[in-house]
Order: C-alpha cells, then sequence, then structure tokens
C-alpha cells in the first residue's frame, strides 16, 4: 500500500513539474511571437524606408543626367523616352 502511495505522489511531482514545464514553454512562446510580430513590422518599414531611399536616388541621378553628368544620361534617355511613349498612348486612347 504504501508504495502505491509514493508512486502516486511521485507522479504528481512528475504532473506538477511537467505543468510548470509547460506554462514557462508558453510563456516563452508568447514572447518569441511578440518578438516575431516586432521583427516584421520593423522589417516592413526598413522595406518601406529602402524603396523611398531608390527612390530618391534614382531621382538624384536623373537630376544629375539633366544637369549634364554623362554617368547617366543613357538611362536618363531611355526614361524620358518610356515617358514619351507613355504619353503618345495616353494622346492616342484619349483622340479615340
Amino acid at each position: 500500500m504504501s508504495d502505491l502511495i509514493e508512486i502516486i505522489d511521485s507522479l504528481e511531482n512528475r504532473i506538477s513539474k511537467l505543468l510548470h514545464k509547460y506554462e514557462l514553454v508558453k510563456q516563452q512562446n508568447l514572447s518569441l511571437k511578440e518578438k516575431i510580430s516586432n521583427l516584421e513590422s520593423n522589417s516592413e518599414l526598413q522595406i518601406d524606408q529602402l524603396k523611398q531611399w531608390e527612390e530618391k536616388f534614382s531621382a538624384l541621378k536623373n537630376a544629375n543626367a539633366i544637369l549634364g553628368s554623362d554617368e547617366y544620361k543613357r538611362e536618363t534617355k531611355l526614361k524620358i523616352n518610356a515617358l514619351i511613349r507613355e504619353i503618345d498612348m495616353c494622346i492616342a486612347q484619349l483622340s479615340e
């Protein structure tokens, strides 16, 4: 009979320890989920900032080409030609 009581006590202790570990893991999981959420939002902000900087860089390249810099002239000419084609297409659609 006493062996049975000892086994039950041992099981209770183990279950208690397991429940405690489960709660700790649950808390860690929640903490990690929060960190993931924060990192994802931070990543989105950085991606938006990168896009803004790329747009500014492109604008600066075009400004340099227009101001006489030979370095980006070809790219700027291609971009201007593309814009002219788009404008021509819009005019053609409006005239129809």
